[in-house]
C-alpha cells in the first residue's frame, strides 16, 4: 500500500472514531437525551402541561410494569432488525432506505407459509427462512444497479418501497386474501406463530431472533475479516482498494445481510403480534417500521449493541406516549412532538458525524477531478 494511502486510511479511521462532544458516545447519547428531554420540558410548559407529570407517566407506561416493559420490548423488537438494514450498508458506505420494502415482502412471504401443513418447529423456521429470502432477494436488485451502473443506492430502494407497497395491495386483495375478512391476508397458521413470553401482552420469542440476528451482525462485522472488509470499503474506499479489498462484494454483501435483517422483522410482526398475525390492505401494521429503524440506528450510532438499547427505548417512548396521553392529558400531538425532539436529539451526534463523512467524501471526489 502507498504512502498517500496508509495516510488516508489513518485521516478516515480518526474521522470515523470522532463524536461531536469528544465524550465516549455512549456518554454522549446520554447527554443528547438529557438534552431532548429538557427541550420537550419546556415545549410542554410553555403550552401549559406539567413535564414532570407527563415524564412520570411516560416512564411508568414504558418501564414501570410488567406489561409496560412487554409492550416496550415488542415494540422494539422489529425496529432493532430495521435499524441494522440501515447500519449495515452505513457501515459499508451506503444508504439504504429500502428496509420498509424489504420489510412488507418479508412479511407476505413468512404469510405464505400457511398454505403449508409442516410440524411445529420447522414451520416456525421455514417461515423464517422464506421471510429472510425475500427481504435479501428484494435488496439484490438496488444493490447490482449500485455496483453495475453507479445509480444512487437512495434512489433505487426509495422506489423499491413503493413497487413492494402496491404490490402488497395486489397480492392481500387478490391473491392472499383470507376468504372469512377480505381486508387482510391469510393468518400465520398456530403451528408457524411465536409463543408469547408474557401472557396478555403482544411480547413473543421473535425477541430473541432479533437479539440473536443483531449478536450475529455484531460478530461478523466485528470479529471476521469479511466484516473488516465491509467496514474498510465504507470507511475509505480508496485505502480499502489499495488494499485489494472488492468493493462491489463489500456492497453486494451489505444488501443481503441488510435485506436478511428487514425481511427478517416482517417476519416477527406477523408471526408473533396477536390477534390476527396477518397483513392488512392497508399495511397499518407493518407500515412505517422500516423507517423508524433508521431513527433507532441514528441513536444506536450504527452499532448492533447500541441499536438493541436504542430500540428498546424507541419501543418505550411507542408504549408509554399512551399512558403519557392518558395520565398526564397531553394530546397526541404533542406527545409525537416530544418524542420527536427526544428521538433527533438523541439522534445528532451520529447525524453529524454522517455529515462529516459525506462532506469528505465529495471533497475528496471533488479534489480527484480537479486534480484530473
Amino acid at each position: 500500500m502507498s504512502a498517500d494511502a496508509r495516510a488516508a486510511g489513518s485521516r478516515w479511521r480518526s474521522l470515523g472514531r470522532r463524536t461531536l462532544t469528544g465524550l465516549n458516545p455512549a456518554l454522549e447519547s446520554l447527554l443528547a437525551g438529557a438534552v431532548g428531554l429538557l427541550v420537550g420540558a419546556l415545549l410542554m410548559k410553555m403550552w401549559g402541561y406539567s413535564p414532570v407529570k407527563a415524564y412520570a407517566a411516560l416512564f411508568q407506561g414504558a418501564y414501570g410494569d410488567l406489561y409496560g416493559f412487554a409492550s416496550s420490548l415488542a415494540r422494539g423488537t422489529p425496529l432493532i432488525l430495521t435499524a441494522l438494514t440501515f447500519s449495515i450498508c452505513v457501515r459499508a458506505g451506503m444508504f439504504n432506505i429500502g428496509a420498509e420494502g424489504q420489510l412488507i415482502v418479508g412479511a407476505l412471504a413468512a404469510v405464505t407459509v400457511g398454505y403449508f401443513t409442516l410440524p411445529a418447529a420447522l414451520h416456525v423456521i421455514v417461515a423464517l427462512i422464506f421471510a429472510m429470502v425475500a427481504g435479501a432477494a428484494w435488496s439484490i436488485v438496488p444493490a447490482l444497479l449500485k455496483t453495475a451502473r453507479g445509480v444512487s443506492e437512495v434512489i433505487s430502494t426509495i422506489m423499491f418501497n413503493w413497487v413492494s407497497h402496491f404490490l402488497a395491495f395486489y397480492l392481500v386483495a387478490n391473491i392472499l386474501t383470507d376468504p372469512i375478512r377480505g381486508e387482510k391476508t391469510i393468518s400465520v397458521p398456530l403451528s408457524a406463530r411465536f409463543p408469547l413470553l408474557v401472557r396478555g401482552t403482544d411480547l413473543s420469542y421473535g425477541l430473541f431472533a432479533a437479539v440473536a440476528f443483531a449478536v450475529v451482525m455484531y460478530f461478523i462485522l466485528w470479529h471476521t475479516v469479511t466484516g473488516y472488509e465491509v467496514r474498510a470499503a465504507g470507511l475509505n474506499p480508496t485505502a480499502a482498494r489499495y488494499g485489494g479489498i472488492n468493493s462491489r462484494r463489500t456492497m453486494l454483501l451489505s444488501f443481503i445481510l441488510g435485506g436478511m435483517g428487514a425481511g427478517l422483522a416482517g417476519a416477527c410482526i406477523v408471526m408473533g403480534e396477536p390477534p390476527t398475525y396477518a397483513v392488512f390492505s392497508g399495511l397499518g401494521n407493518i407500515a412505517g417500521v422500516g423507517f423508524d429503524g433508521m431513527a433507532v440506528a441514528m441513536v444506536g450510532r450504527n452499532h448492533p449493541i447500541g441499536i438493541i438499547i436504542a430500540a428498546v427505548f424507541f419501543g418505550g417512548l411507542t408504549a408509554g406516549g399512551r399512558i403519557m396521553q392518558l395520565t398526564a392529558g397531553v394530546p397526541l400531538e404533542m406527545v409525537r412532538v416530544v418524542e420527536g425532539i427526544i428521538v433527533l436529539a438523541m439522534a445528532v451526534p451520529e447525524l453529524v458525524r454522517l455529515f462529516r463523512f459525506i462532506r469528505s467524501q465529495f471533497r475528496r471526489v471533488l479534489g480527484g477531478r480537479s486534480a484530473q
